[in-house]
């Protein structure tokens, strides 16, 4: 959290001066909170029936004919087997205006649940070759419910609203299986914004870095882009008595391990954004006495520049290839571009606090630091202006710093925050659109 005292006076004017969306009448925002309590058990049903039954990423079947049922009931316009597995709904609006995207992600991952609540995940699958565990370890499932909710209620008030609401519901946001494109990037390119043209779009996400109900956003860059970087380092094998009949890649890979890190603490302008490479996997050799052909070198880079994110690649490239031939061996660098950086719209982020203090309460919206975890999210907010943030789930008396992190086995979300969840999509959403009748 941002404990500067001067920049957090700064950003207490920043919010004061900043161009706020025009809140709903009373009366309407008294019925929203009528619906939404009404709505509340219901989330929690949903969100336990998704935590029970998860699906991997691209296979979310059962996943999106509940979400299409649900939807059809609300009578919107559906539309399923976007980008494999996703749904769309979306509901026009009584009165003209632009079209809101509202986007939660759909799939599980290959986790083994260790949490001891009643719905806790028993499924299976198939992954990589093995059996392993399904389980909703980053809260995907909690999005799909809040959602649900959310367009539960701005479906029964379709005739006051003054636009449309393109409701996105996504496969594969943790990536999809090898070989096989999918995602928000997958869901572009099969033209969906070109279709429904939203002006903006909003998304959460459930953490258990903050405490249950509170609500964490920033300004700009605010997660990560992520990339994976394989490098081949090949040398001529030879007896480890005698380096020197050969060409060793072992300590050549070891040069470049060392040698990349100049990369982010001399050559990047870390004053502008903050970057890492990071090595996770070295693989080479078969015994301790015979220097191998070859050594590989897997690893991930995290930025919050575009610019800078390119030149990393062009920097790691150069310099892994160099170090490979300064001992006579050479290195294939393959970079794998995965998400961008998710950067929040400045005007859209600083007009939609007042929306997010209405649905969590004052005290409980704050501004956090960068997250160097990555969101595919970044493909519709580089599309258009968007607006991401984060939902805290972690139990009063829990401290969040020691919580059990998204993606862990013992993952635990204490639903009385979904309530929260569902009131600021639908808050946000029904303010943006007060802003625009009213200009």
């Amino acid at each position: 959290m941002n404990n500067n005292p001067i920049q957090k006076a700064l950003l207490t004017l920043a919010i004061s001066l900043a161009p706020a969306f025009a809140a709903i009448p009373a009366a309407q925002a008294a019925d929203v909170d009528k619906q939404l309590a009404q709505t509340e058990k219901n989330v929690i049903q949903w969100r336990r029936h998704l935590h029970q039954n998860p699906e991997l990423g691209n296979r979310e079947f059962e996943t999106a004919k509940y979400v299409a049922a649900h939807l059809k009931s609300l009578g919107m316009e559906v539309d399923t087997g976007i980008a494999h597995t996703g749904v769309i709904g979306f509901l026009k609006g009584g009165k003209p205006g632009p079209t809101v995207a509202l986007r939660a992600d759909m799939d599980a991952l290959p986790v083994t649940e260790q949490v001891d609540i009643p719905f806790a995940s028993k499924a299976k699958t198939e992954y990589n070759g093995e059996t392993v565990g399904v389980m909703h370890a980053c809260g995907h499932d909690t999005h799909v419910a809040m959602l649900m909710g959310a367009a539960q209620v701005l479906a029964g008030m379709r005739d006051e609203l003054a636009g449309n609401v393109l409701f996105i519901f996504q496969p594969a946001e943790e990536g999809a299986p090898d070989g096989e494109e999918g995602g928000a990037e997958l869901m572009l390119k099969e033209g969906l914004f070109k279709k429904y043209k939203p002006a903006v779009a909003f998304g959460q996400h459930v953490t258990s870095s903050l405490p249950m109900g509170v609500i964490g956003y920033r300004s700009g860059p605010l997660m990560a882009s992520s990339d994976e970087f394989r490098i081949n380092v090949k040398g001529r094998q030879t007896h480890g008595s005698r380096p020197w009949g050969g060409v060793d890649p072992i300590t050549a890979a070891a040069q470049i391990v060392m040698g990349t890190q100049n990369i982010v603490s001399r050559q990047i302008d870390i004053t502008k954004e903050p970057a890492v490479v990071s090595f996770g996997k070295i693989d080479g050799g078969v015994r301790n006495n015979i220097i191998p052909d070859s050594v590989f070198l897997n690893g991930t880079i995290r930025n919050f520049d575009m610019d800078n994110r390119q030149e990393i690649f062009k920097r790691l490239k150069v310099t892994a290839e160099n170090i490979a031939a300064s001992s006579g061996a050479t290195a294939e660098v393959e970079i794998l571009e995965g998400y961008p950086v998710t950067a929040n719209d400045p005007k859209l982020t600083e007009a939609a606090i007042p929306a997010l203090q209405a649905a969590a309460g004052k005290d409980k919206v704050m501004v956090i630091p960068k997250i160097t975890g990555a969101e595919d999210f970044s493909f519709f907010a580089n599309e258009i202006p968007g607006f991401y943030y984060f939902l805290g789930v972690t139990p009063q008396g829990t401290d969040p710093a020691t919580a059990a992190s998204n993606h862990s086995p013992r993952f635990y979300v204490q639903e009385d925050a979904l309530k929260v969840g569902t009131k600021a999509i639908t808050q946000l959403t029904l303010d943006y659109f007060a802003s625009q009748e009213k200009q």
